[in-house]
Parts: structure tokens; C-alpha cells; sequence
């Protein structure tokens, strides 16, 4: 998978995604043991590709890693790459890249009658009530979260 850096910004860094080639990896269907191995895994030949996994829809699939500690209690945190889909349809309580008053953002969107909040995952942080006055646009939904451990 080659990513391209598309888009620099102070919040989220956004890619773009080379599909054009499979990415297959050996592949464990059975799980991996937390206790004693099984000698039967030393014959597992299976592989996954991890573009069909990760990218459903490649012309509308973006990448973008995460700065700072907004999303934490969501499991999103400092350094992770988020996998964004723009064709899916928003929703409540999706966690979204949104872009807002010239910067990208992600939170969890919440929806009330006429009102959009961008809702931080982290108690540190307040929710973002979006207005008539702000330049406001959901720029796409987050589908896959990949940890660098």
C-alpha cells in the first residue's frame, strides 16, 4: 500500500491511497493463541490482502494520521492512521473528518433537530456546537482505526 501525503494541516495529515496493487500478508483465520502455541499454526498458509480489507470504495478512500488527544477515550490516539471513507452518508454517532473554520477535525458527530455537534471523545475537550456563522463541511467517515505499537 503506497500512501501519498495530500494535504498538511495542524490536526489530522490527510493521504491518498495506492490500490493499483494487492498487499497480501500471511494470514492466521485460526486466531492467535494468548496462552501456549499450537503446532498446527506452523502450517497455516493462508493470505490477506489488505487493501480489500481496509478499502471498500478506492476512488473515495483517504488516510489520515491523528495529532493529539481529543478522540483518546474512543480509541483513536496521537500517531494512529485513520482509514476515511467520503462516500459513506454521515450519521449520528459516526466519528467523522470534518472540516471546519479551515482545519480538519475528527469527533463524533451528534445530531439534535438543527443542531450538528462535533463531540470530543475525551473530557478534556468540549463539544463543538456548529453554526450557521462557521464554514462547516463532514469530509468524510471514519471506517478503520491501524495502531502503531
Amino acid at each position: 500500500m503506497k500512501i501519498v501525503r495530500i494535504k498538511p494541516g495542524p490536526a489530522l495529515d490527510i493521504y491518498s491511497a495506492e490500490t493499483s496493487v494487492a498487499i497480501e500478508r500471511p494470514f492466521v483465520e485460526t486466531g492467535i493463541s494468548a496462552g501456549f502455541p499450537s503446532p498446527a499454526d506452523d502450517f497455516a498458509h493462508l493470505s490477506i490482502d489488505l487493501n480489500k480489507e481496509l478499502i471498500k470504495n478506492k476512488e473515495a478512500t483517504f488516510f489520515a494520521r491523528v495529532k493529539g488527544h481529543s478522540m483518546q477515550d474512543a480509541g483513536l490516539e496521537d500517531g494512529d492512521l485513520l482509514v476515511i471513507d467520503r462516500s459513506l452518508e454521515p450519521q449520528d454517532g459516526k466519528i467523522a473528518v470534518c472540516f471546519i473554520d479551515g482545519e480538519f477535525t475528527v469527533k463524533r458527530i451528534k445530531i439534535e433537530k438543527d443542531t450538528v455537534w462535533l463531540v470530543p471523545a475525551n473530557s478534556a475537550y468540549e463539544p463543538i456546537r456548529v453554526t450557521p456563522e462557521n464554514q462547516f463541511m463532514i469530509w468524510g467517515v471514519v471506517t478503520a482505526v491501524i495502531k502503531f505499537v
